[in-house]
Formats: structure tokens, C-alpha cells, sequence
């Protein structure tokens, strides 16, 4: 196992982000039996302690934004925009779960005899996270903040990409909570494994193989376990769609932050066969050219690895070898960084591997569809079902559509990507496993229910 985890800046491979102990099994383990401990006090501090220190947190990464902000676009690549919206929402996610703390946790039941009967919320331990680099504050916040606001102390294992970010984020947190209530472990594979082994409850983000065997692993010991797992997601375009409107929109949702989010569109399924919106969304598509993520006006940054430029480069290779037709992009980058272009591809088969599986790059495909019925047909004839978005104007066709749609999130009229922090989110079939995040869901993911009843002394 590695001594250190290092980070590098993906558009400066020169940089080093940073240099940080890897954590071994009796580590992991060592931060989960302090979580464990600490989680007493936590817990005995009451609702509205936990409120008032959640809300700490939410101030001192405020403060903290621009220095936040810097290393969110340093160390993963994240066009400046986007990270300062990213930033926005960690605290955002903090301040709503400090006001959860203190809202109703349980029902009052009627009896069926003479007696007080009620249900209450219990915290289920110590969670354990497993959180990727892509939205390296966001997302351990929106994991983490709720097992907190319910009770429960984190131990996180950040991706070795991210491991700066969720060094500022233990540094947060650690000034505003109880010593070992939040803490964080750096590793690889091991590391999170063994947090698997020994946590009370797991939440993971990441790729469809290793969920999988979280899942599996996780279930064998009987604890709760939530995994969200990527997706294959498809702009279904009806042939009343604005064109302009919505190929800028389409090719924002593709090739933004260089494609790297599990909600980016990954097929446009244009409906009736218009010529005209493809033509458009080419021109969209060719307008986004990689720039340095630290310019304000940057949509295409770098991606993550030089493994990850490689798949990118594989990918569009193997679409042209099976007849695909470069319509955008291609080719490579001669510069520093992992850069890759924004690439636009037709004429595929909706059964090649591009077509099924997600490359998580600035790669899209354009498949037709003679009618809706086939669009959607083709948008769900993939093991993912993260989310679907419908373009046009007839609402019939709209509502029909959002009827037919297999996925976990429905967007009409609206990008695949955004996520409102507050509304339940999760996928069907490869793309999630277990209770929703965000939102009061994710409190009940947190937490168990039990039932008390009271009843008169000598009844």
C-alpha cells in the first residue's frame, strides 16, 4: 500500500495539490472506534447543539470561500463558475441540515389502550463515506451533513484526487464539532474497504463495479448501504424544440466541467429526424473549446488523469472504427494538462458500448428517433436510469414522455445537470442502490425508526 496519497493539479500535472498520509486497515479502524466515542457526546449535546454547531460549520466555510473556491478549481480542474456554484451549495447544504436538526423526527400514534404511543428517530452510528473527486465539497456535505444533523458521527474516505479538498473540509468541520466526530481517512481501494467492514452505515458515490461490490459487501453485514453509480443520460428532442435554445443548453449539460458529472447528457435522442437542431448542436458543441478553469469564462476544463484523456481518446477512436461520424471535436490537445475536446458523434449503433456505457468525458452521440415511443424506447435501453431531460413545446408529448421515462430524475425543458440540494436524488436500476440522498430523505437513510409505548404504572 502507498505511504502518502498525492494530488495534482489536472491542468498543471507539475503541481502537487498535496502530499498526505495513506491511511492501513488498523488506521481506518482506529478513526471508526474515536467516531464511535465521540458520538456520545455528539448525541448528548442535544438537537439544537448539533443545530447551532452545524450552522458554525456552514459560517466558517463561508469565510473560508475564496481559499475553498481556489482549491476546488486547482485541484480537480473545475471551471471557476462552477465552483464558486459549488461552494455555494456546501453551505448552503450545511445551513439546511442545521435547521433540520431541530424539525419533528417522529408521529404521535393513537393507542389501543390506554397509553402514550409515538416513534422516534435514532442515529444509526458511524457512517461511513466514500465520496469521488468530481464535486469534492458537495458532495461528502450532502453525505455527511445530514448523518450528522440525525446524530451519527462520519469517518470519509475522499478519492486521492480530492484529497486536499476533504482536507479543508475535515479542518471545517473539525473547528465547529467535537474532536472525532468528523474525521478523515486518505487511502485507495484498501482503505475504503475496511471502512465498509467496520462502519454502521455506508453511503458511496462512484463507479457501477465497485457500488456493486460495496453494496454486496455492506448488505452481508446487515447495515444500511446507499450507493449512486453513474449514468448513461439522454436529451430526448422533440421536433418543436427550439433549436438554438436548446443545442446550447445540450451541449452546456454534455461538455460542461469536460463532461465529468454523473448527471452530463450522454446521448441526444433528436426526435422526427431534425437535421436542423444537430447542425446546431454541432456549432454549439464547437464553440467549447478547453481553457484554463481559473478563467471566469471557462466552461471546458481539463479532465482529471492522463487515464482519463486516454479513455476519452480510446473512446471517440473506437466510435469512428465502428462507422461513427465526428461531428464536433476530436483529435487531441497538444498542451499541458489532461485536456480533451468537446466531441460530437453521429451514425453510431444504439447497441455500440458508447451508446451503453458511460465514458465520462466531453463525448456525446446523436441517435433518431422516428417518434417518441421509440425515443423513449432507445433512452431506456440501458442498465442506467440516473435521469432524462424532454425538449419541446407540446405539453402532451411532454407529459407523455415524463410518463415513459425510467430514470430517477425528469427534467423538461431543463439541462440533465442541477441538482436542487433539497429534493430527494438517487437513480433506477445500475445508476442507485438504497434510500434517496438529500433532502429529508437522507435523514431517514441516517437514521431507524422505533416505536414507544407508554403506558400507566399498575395498567
Amino acid at each position: 500500500m502507498p505511504q502518502a496519497v498525492t494530488s495534482r493539479s489536472p491542468q498543471s500535472p507539475s503541481d502537487v495539490v498535496g502530499e498526505f498520509p495513506a491511511a492501513d486497515a488498523s488506521d481506518v479502524r482506529a478513526a471508526v472506534d474515536r467516531a464511535g466515542a465521540a458520538r456520545l457526546e455528539w448525541a448528548s449535546i442535544g438537537a439544537a447543539g448539533r443545530s447551532a454547531a452545524l450552522s458554525a460549520a456552514a459560517r466558517a466555510l463561508r469565510e473560508r470561500s475564496e481559499e475553498a473556491t481556489a482549491l476546488i478549481v486547482r485541484e480537480v480542474g473545475k471551471p471557476l463558475t462552477e465552483a464558486r456554484g459549488e461552494l455555494a451549495r456546501a453551505v448552503a447544504i450545511l445551513d439546511y441540515y442545521a435547521q433540520a436538526c431541530v424539525a419533528a423526527s417522529g408521529e404521535l400514534y393513537p393507542p389501543s389502550v390506554g397509553a402514550l404511543l409515538y416513534s422516534e428517530r435514532r442515529p444509526c452510528g458511524v457512517a461511513g463515506l466514500i465520496t469521488p473527486w468530481n464535486f469534492p465539497l458537495a458532495i461528502p456535505l450532502w453525505k455527511a451533513a445530514p448523518a450528522l444533523a440525525a446524530g451519527n458521527a462520519v469517518v470519509l474516505k475522499p478519492s486521492p484526487e480530492a484529497a486536499a479538498c476533504a482536507e479543508l473540509l475535515s479542518s471545517v468541520l473539525g473547528g465547529c464539532l467535537p474532536a472525532g466526530v468528523f474525521s478523515v481517512v486518505q487511502g485507495e481501494a484498501q482503505a475504503g474497504t475496511t471502512l465498509v467492514a467496520c462502519a454502521d452505515v455506508v453511503s458511496f458515490t462512484g463507479s457501477a463495479a465497485v457500488g456493486a461490490a460495496v453494496t454486496s459487501a455492506a448488505a452481508g453485514r446487515g447495515i444500511p448501504v446507499q450507493c449512486e453509480m453513474g449514468g448513461q443520460n439522454a436529451a430526448i428532442v422533440l421536433p418543436d424544440a427550439d433549436a438554438a435554445a436548446t443545442a446550447a443548453m445540450i451541449a452546456s449539460a454534455a461538455m460542461g466541467y469536460a463532461g465529468q458529472k454523473c448527471t452530463a447528457t450522454r446521448r441526444v435522442i433528436v426526435v422526427g429526424g431534425n437535421e436542423g437542431f444537430i447542425d446546431a448542436l454541432a456549432d454549439a458543441v464547437s464553440a467549447l473549446a478547453p481553457a484554463p478553469p481559473e478563467d471566469g469564462g471557462t466552461v471546458l476544463g481539463p479532465v482529471i488523469s492522463r487515464a482519463a484523456q486516454q479513455r476519452v481518446s480510446d473512446a471517440v477512436a473506437a466510435g469512428e472504427a465502428a462507422g461513427g461520424r465526428v461531428l464536433a471535436g476530436g483529435g487531441e490537445i497538444d498542451r499541458e494538462g489532461w485536456f480533451a475536446p468537446a466531441t460530437l458523434l453521429d451514425g453510431l449503433d444504439p447497441g455500440h458500448e458508447l451508446a451503453r456505457e458511460e465514458t465520462f468525458g466531453p463525448l456525446a452521440i446523436v441517435l433518431r428517433a422516428a417518434d417518441l415511443e421509440q425515443a423513449m424506447h432507445l433512452s431506456g435501453g440501458v442498465r442506467f436510469g440516473l435521469v432524462t431531460s424532454l425538449h419541446g413545446r407540446d405539453l402532451d408529448a411532454l407529459l407523455a414522455g415524463v410518463a415513459m421515462a425510467d430514470t430517477g430524475l425528469v427534467k423538461v425543458n431543463a439541462p440533465t445537470t442541477g441538482v436542487d440540494f433539497y429534493a430527494p436524488f438517487g437513480g433506477e436500476k445500475d445508476s442507485s442502490y438504497g434510500l434517496r440522498e438529500q433532502g429529508p430523505r437522507a435523514l431517514d437513510f441516517y437514521s431507524s425508526t422505533r416505536t414507544v409505548t407508554i403506558a400507566p404504572h399498575g395498567a
